[in-house]
């Protein structure tokens, strides 16, 4: 019986195999760095929509403190702080927490807070929302994420941090209230969180870990 045929095809087959493998690998590498790269670029995008980059002079994207707290911002995992200084002061810093009760699973937020405590802005990085309902609360598709800019714990005080249909001064989507209801909430308790903890934010040094 000859064998050439069946061991010519065998080896083809493994040749085959081990490039193709090797194409699969090199094809996710480069696309996973282009993701990531893309990912850094649009959330650089977002904490200068907030924090303007004529705000800071320090790099912004690296000056991060790791800070867990479940019940102010959202879960027991460690979350970035990125700090925004100008010559070596604070300026602001940008919160990252989660608000676990949308209507369709948790939504990842930034939320930078000057050093005075007002807020500079809020943005929705990711969620899950119902499109033409729940997602009213990316800045994407309206505007209703911007009237966080300037308040503070103060102004409105604490009963005025709900949604309308709550008895407070936030708008609610037609057709959804459990969204920004859970929007709201999370802003107040990232607010909190800087108010107990704003001196830790920036003292801090670069990349390390803390639990405040």
């Amino acid at each position: 019986m000859n064998f050439r045929p069946i061991l010519a095809s065998a080896i083809f087959l493994f040749l085959f195999a081990i490039i193709g493998s090797g194409l699969v690998a090199f094809t996710r590498d480069n696309t996973a760095e282009r993701i990531s790269d893309n990912e850094r670029r649009a959330l650089l995008k977002s904490l200068n929509e907030l924090v303007p980059a004529d705000r800071y002079d320090n790099d912004i994207f690296n000056d991060i403190l790791y800070v867990r707290n479940k019940s102010l911002l959202g879960t027991d995992q460690p979350l970035p702080v990125y700090r925004a200084r100008k010559n070596g002061w604070p300026v602001a810093a940008v919160l990252t927490p989660i608000a676990p009760d949308g209507y369709s699973g948790s939504i990842r937020l930034l939320v930078a807070v000057n050093l005075d405590a007002t807020l500079a802005g809020v943005r929705v990085v990711q969620h899950r929302e119902t499109p033409g309902l729940g997602d009213a609360i990316d800045a994407t598709r309206s505007d209703w994420i911007l009237d966080f800019t300037g308040k503070s714990l103060n102004a409105p005080n604490k009963d005025g941090w709900k949604v309308k249909r709550d008895g407070g001064d936030f708008d609610q989507f037609t057709g959804a209230t459990i969204t920004p209801r859970a929007v709201v909430k999370a802003v107040y308790d990232a607010l909190l969180y800087y108010r107990a903890h704003s001196h830790e934010l920036f003292e801090q040094h670069p990349e390390s870990t803390t639990e405040p």
